[in-house]
Formats: structure tokens, sequence, C-alpha cells
């Protein structure tokens, strides 16, 4: 019997007896990175208060510690972590290449030079949603560009144009930040610099809320397309012959990823790496079996990420580094290690 390929032709394994207590590991693994993050900071709290705080006990600094500032920002990072890695193992399987990441069609080009034009126009000190709502604007232009390219070529939705497309756009959006922060004051340039090295300083319940109700249906929503994705392993033909309607399923899986993305830089800024190495390290270590790897991704990478900001919050201490800076600094060796694992 014929086994499906992943992006880097290792065989998938059957989703057997394994993938729930793979799921169970990644979730405890998660479930130790918020327990983690939420007591690690300037006022270092033990394992008993940290729990007598979330079941509101203890007293009223550490409950406002913990249950208004660092449970917001824990959720939230989990959340933008779980979202960009689901999205980055999604890109990896429409362009059945695993060093495909989020951020290779162009989507947080867009959703930067919204943000960056709200720091410099002034937009982003006035309103509160203005800074977020300018990104997301940013992020759908983005997208609609990119699709209007594909149509336009009129080859059906070739990966092929829409790696390019997002290339080209994503250089143009790149020459636009540069040209906005040109006339920027001094002020706006380090808050768009400081935005688009991502950060979750932004953190609050009611961003948590907006975020869970957006990301949390478009994860639920790629997990079903796991099979589709498999199949699409062994190619564009073979798919059709077992059932696939390709564009259909390229064109949801993209549109539901690049919303994602929108939403996590939107709320975030710019956070890189964590779509590029969870999927494709738990790729190496599980199997490239879609119906695990979304669902596994979406974990690891809420834990990914919520390590990186417990480094961020904590290395410079009482500074705080941007939180992509320490993604981009773990990421890099880790991707050559794996990479050189993977090859060997």
């Amino acid at each position: 019997m014929r086994t499906l390929a992943s992006p880097d032709d290792r065989p998938i394994p059957s989703i057997g007896d394994s993938t729930p207590w793979r799921l169970a590991i990644l979730g405890a693994f998660l479930l130790f990175a918020m327990l983690v993050s939420m007591g690690t900071g300037p006022a270092q709290l033990t394992s008993t208060s940290l729990i007598e705080a979330l079941t509101g006990g203890g007293d009223a600094a550490t409950r406002a510690i913990v249950l208004e500032l660092r449970l917001p920002r824990t959720l939230l990072a989990a959340l933008v972590g779980g979202g960009l890695a689901v999205s980055g193992a999604a890109f990896q399987a429409l362009l059945r290449n695993p060093l495909a990441e989020p951020y290779v069609l162009g989507v947080s080009g867009g959703a930067a030079v919204g943000a960056v034009l709200a720091i410099v126009s002034g937009i982003a000190a006035t309103a509160t949603w203005g800074l977020p709502f300018a990104a997301f604007g940013g992020a759908l232009l983005a997208i609609a560009v990119v699709f209007w390219i594909a149509i336009r070529v009129g080859r059906g939705f070739d990966t092929r144009v829409l790696l390019l497309a997002g290339v080209v756009l994503g250089a143009f959006f790149n020459a636009l930040i540069l040209l906005l922060l040109t006339y920027s004051d001094l002020e706006s340039f380090r808050s768009a610099m400081f935005w688009m090295m991502g950060n979750l300083t932004t953190s609050s319940w009611p961003t948590v809320a907006l975020e869970a109700a957006y990301i949390l249906p478009m994860v639920a929503a790629m997990i079903t397309l796991a099979r589709a994705f498999n199949l699409l392993a062994l190619g564009d033909d073979t798919a059709v012959y077992l059932g696939v309607r390709v564009d259909r399923v390229k064109i949801a899986a993209y549109v539901i990823a690049s919303f994602i993305v929108a939403a996590s830089v939107a709320a975030c800024g710019v956070i890189g790496f964590v779509g590029l190495i969870v999927p494709h390290a738990l790729r190496l270590l599980w199997g490239g079996d879609h119906r695990f790897l979304l669902p596994g991704s979406f974990l690891a990478g809420g834990a990914f990420l919520l390590f990186a900001d417990t480094a961020a919050r904590t290395l410079a201490a009482p500074a705080e580094l941007p939180v992509g800076v320490i993604t981009a600094l773990v990421g890099v060796p880790l991707f050559v290690v794996i990479l050189t694992r993977s090859m060997r």
C-alpha cells in the first residue's frame, strides 16, 4: 500500500493510536509553558501563590498581577504562537515546501504598512484600536492583491504564482515602509520599529477575547482540511482522482492561513520563525500526517512563543526585548540544527 508523502518526502504514518498521546504530551508542554510564563517576572511567584491567584485566592496584589497582567499576556502568546504555527504548516502543505513560512506571501508586509501608516499619521496615538485595525486592513489588502494577480495570470490557483506574487508584493511593501519611516519623527520611528520586531505588551482581556474569537474557529476550520493536505502531498492530479477539489482546498487554506496571520500581526506585530520552526520540527519528529501536524503545531507553537516571551521579559530586566528578536535568535540556530539533521 502506498504511503502519503510529506513535503520533505518522509513517509506519513497511520494516525493510529499514537496521535492522542502525542497531542497529550504537547498539551502538557503548553500548560507547563503557561505556568512558567505566569510565574516569571519582576515579582517572582511560587506555584502555590500562582494557583491560589488563579482560583481567586491569595492577596489582592498577587491576584492583580496574575489575572490582569500575566494571564492575558500568556493566553495571547499561546493563541498567536499556535495560530502562526498552524499557518506555517498550511503554507508548507500548499507550497509542498517544508521551508515555507506564514510571511512568505506578503501578508505581514501589508499589515506592517498599515501599522506604520497608523503610527506615522498619529492615528495609533489617538485611537486605541487604530493600529490593530490599520494592520488588519493592510493584511487584507495584501491578500486581495495576491488573489487578483493569481486570477489575472489565469492558470488556476497555481502555488508558484502565489509564491512569486507574495515575494514581489512583500518587497514593494518594504519599500513603502522605508518611505513612510523616512518622513516620520523620532518617536514614531521608534514605535514603528518596536512594533515591527513583535511584542506582546499590548495584551489585555479585550484583545485576548477578540483574538480567541477569531483565531480558534479559523484553526478548527484548517484542521478539517487535514485529509485534503495529505492527499495534496501526492500531487494535484492524484488528489483530484481521489476526490479532492484542489482549487477550492487551496483557496480555503490560503484564505484561512492568511487571516490567522493578519490577526496575529495586528495584535502583536511581526513575529517570525514560529511558523517555520514548529511544523518542521514536528514533521521530523513524528511524521507529516496533517491530522496530527495541524493540532500539534497549534499546541507546540503556543508553547514556543510563551518561552520566547518569558525570555524577552527576563533576559534584559527591567527592560523588555521584542519577542520577535528572541524567536529569531533561537529560531535561526535551531533551524540550522534541524536542517542539518534532516539532510543527514
